[in-house]
């Protein structure tokens, strides 16, 4: 199918508000990374701290801090996508290595693969080349299988899943790397299709040849370099508690939060190639909300889906401007989180 028509924000804003919105500061995007890690670092020892004083302390302080570091790993993940999209800082080796490193290698992902993967998602939004459709085509669905996939990424199934899948390939890149063994891309490797979390929604996005096998060893390695580094400071500053926490945090509520921020992008939404209008939902978030499944304003999700070129941190601004200019009316919008989740169950969950 045709990609989806664009946007073209001459024809929405003037000269000098289309500038102000597409300025990429020098400083926000290193400042967004540092607020990232510091929230963690933050609820991490703060948890821990709450152990040490009383065990009561501790059970209270635990969820708490799962929810909150989740939530700030979902944000290292969104900001890896600013930096797929040139938006962390205008210096272009600063900005990748910001998304590459601090963002996307703390959760397994990779700067540069999921930039191909993630433009062609905007490319044919909703269409059938769009490899992010597997996320939205299953809505509505019923809320007994909503409730079923909440479990499964609450008792770290999903995690397991896709880190057992994403290592096994890891391991196939090793062994071709150590035997340098040659690509080739027009046949499939012994390890049949290979798996990266290279997408928005941390799914598995297949890659069938053995530079894929390659890739993704060298994003597991970062992973792994990632999580030895934060195991270190955990050890020399507390003890293994503000790592487990985090470890687990990566394993449960951040995948969580990905599905409900996944969801709300794109599910039910009445997306066609005519209308750039249609083609996201931008959700109201509360401060909890903020907090964990829309960090870094992601909720405005239509708003970047015209006008890619926006910075996370100037995207409320577009969206007001495009009130002001009575687009609201053409754009998919939700109240909240939880009117999405409601809109996408096709039959309601039972009491």
């Amino acid at each position: 199918m045709p990609a989806v028509k664009a946007a073209n924000p001459r024809q929405i804003f003037g000269n000098e508000d289309w500038k102000t919105i597409t300025a990429i500061s020098q400083w926000r995007g290193v400042w967004l990374i540092l607020h990232a890690w510091s929230v963690v670092a933050l609820a991490a020892f703060g948890a821990s701290w709450a152990w040490d004083k009383n065990w009561i302390f501790g059970l209270v302080a635990t969820p708490v801090a799962l929810f909150i570091i989740g939530g700030r790993q979902l944000g290292l993940a969104i900001l890896m996508h600013e930096g797929a999209h040139g938006l962390l800082h205008p210096n272009r080796k600063l900005n990748n290595f910001l998304g590459q490193w601090p963002g996307g290698a703390a959760t397994g992902s990779d700067l540069h693969a999921y930039r191909t993967y993630h433009l062609t998602h905007h490319k044919f939004t909703q269409q059938p080349e769009d490899p992010d459709l597997p996320l939205s085509k299953p809505f509505p669905t019923s809320g007994a299988s909503l409730r079923r996939k909440a479990v499964r990424d609450m008792t770290g199934q999903t995690f397991f899943r896709q880190r057992r899948a994403q290592f096994a390939t890891a391991w196939r890149g090793l062994k071709a790397m150590l035997t340098r063994e040659s690509s080739n891309a027009s046949r499939e490797t012994s390890a049949g299709r290979i798996f990266n979390l290279q997408s928005r929604s941390g799914i598995d996005a297949p890659v069938a040849n053995v530079d894929g096998a390659k890739a993704t060893a060298r994003t597991v390695g970062r992973f792994l370099l990632v999580q030895i580094l934060l195991l270190a400071i955990s050890l020399v500053l507390w003890g293994w508690m503000p790592f487990v926490l985090w470890l687990v945090a990566l394993a449960t509520t951040f995948q969580l939060f990905l599905r409900i921020r996944n969801i709300a992008e794109h599910a039910c939404t009445t997306t066609g190639s005519e209308d750039p209008f249609t083609h996201a939902r931008t959700t109201y978030a509360n401060l909890i909300e903020r907090t964990t499944v829309a960090p870094y304003w992601v909720n405005y999700h239509s708003e970047h889906h015209l006008f890619m070129g926006v910075p996370c941190y100037r995207l409320r601004h577009a969206h007001m401007m495009l009130g002001r200019r009575n687009y609201h009316q053409r754009m998919t919008i939700e109240r909240s989180y939880a009117a999405v989740i409601r809109r996408v169950i096709a039959s309601p969950l039972p009491i």
